[in-house]
């Protein structure tokens, strides 16, 4: 009875078996990387849907960037990160026309008339028919997926008026100043075109190749992964340089006044490379994210591991997510970043009361 008696007491008092655990330790920095294992080409978003950020990779580790399928991951402050599992496996059917060589994400959220979401995927995959790299979609009314492939490449072909290049790192933007929606693409060239309403087709009357010229792979040479985003009336176009396996591959950027361009390549274009002395490589390949409410910005990008920069052991085969934060001067140029081992604090979206 005593026992009885002492029992009820404690739980009057809250005091049950939880009470006694150990608060959990708020984690200051995210550390980069900021994902486990092997992961290239991050794409970065905030869902509406679930008030959470989501990257996008290409699975990285496997020889000849041999990685056949994507994966997400989702956090609530851009700091701890979930694995959500595969989103798109090109080794199954769910892809018909592609074999593999998933590489290159990019997402895209759209709110439809009744206050639902689609979440459009796009991506780089080996197309069987014409064994070469073709980009596809694949869609689903979840950031996590599953998504389902259109069933046909969106494109397969380089712009007529260029000689070479490949159709890969995808990139999609919508322009909040018209709502309307653009899609970027290529390796050797930069293109650009309309997407059309079911955001699944192109206006092909509007393709346009938008390669800034000039420069040197020290400065701002495009080679590859166009990005494109909004702020303050100017459009940003940001660039990787040099090849994907050195250690020199860094990020450049222009501006313009239409997300169509013409580029201006920026006097000071390098905002993101190497840093040797601690042992930080290969840094590209990003995607821009603002918080949402807020005007604080950030980079994420991919790094190669250091232990794999010698090109005997597969450079560019064992990339690794990162993040920083991405700011700007009075005059809307973007700083230098620098890329760091700490990584950033955990952000806290501002988000319109519901009714």
């Amino acid at each position: 009875m005593k026992k009885f008696f002492f029992l009820i007491v404690l739980l009057a008092l809250g005091l049950d078996s939880s009470a006694a655990q150990p608060a959990k330790r708020k984690v200051l920095y995210s550390g980069n990387p900021i994902l486990p294992e092997f992961h290239a080409d991050p794409e970065i978003m905030f869902s509406h849907l679930t008030n959470r950020f989501y990257i996008y990779s290409t699975t990285d580790g496997a020889a000849g960037w041999g990685g056949y399928y994507f994966t997400a991951f989702s956090s609530p402050d851009l700091v701890e990160w979930k694995h959500e599992g595969i989103v798109l496996d090109l080794a199954t059917d769910q892809v018909p026309w592609s074999s593999g060589n998933a590489w290159a994400p990019a997402i895209m959220e759209r709110r439809q008339a009744d206050g639902s979401y689609i979440y459009y995927l796009y991506y780089s995959g080996h197309d069987v028919k014409k064994n070469r790299k073709s980009i596809g979609v694949a869609m689903s009314d979840k950031p996590t997926g599953p998504f389902y492939d259109l069933g046909t490449p969106l494109i397969d072909k380089r712009p007529e008026s260029l000689n070479g290049g490949q159709q890969i790192d995808v990139d999609v933007f919508n322009d909040p100043v018209t709502d309307e929606n653009y899609i970027y693409w290529g390796n050797g060239y930069m293109a650009a075109a309309k997407l059309n309403v079911d955001m699944v087709s192109i206006d092909t009357t509007t393709i346009t190749v938008l390669t800034p010229e000039g420069g040197t792979l020290e400065d701002y040479r495009y080679r590859e992964a166009p990005y494109v985003f909004y702020r303050k009336g100017i459009y940003y176009f940001l660039w990787s340089v040099d090849d994907t396996g050195s250690p020199n591959y860094h990020v450049a950027y222009g501006t313009a006044r239409s997300p169509m361009g013409p580029i201006v390549v920026a006097r000071q274009p390098v905002i993101l490379q190497q840093d040797p002395d601690n042992e930080i490589y290969g840094t590209a390949h990003n995607s821009i994210i603002q918080v949402p409410g807020k005007d604080e910005w950030y980079i994420v990008y991919h790094r190669i591991n250091k232990n794999y920069i010698d090109k005997q052991r597969g450079p560019g085969y064992h990339r690794q997510v990162c993040i920083d934060r991405l700011e700007f001067n009075p005059d809307g140029t973007i700083r230098p970043v620098t890329p760091t081992q700490r990584g950033i604090s955990p952000v806290e979206p501002k988000l319109p009361k519901k009714r």
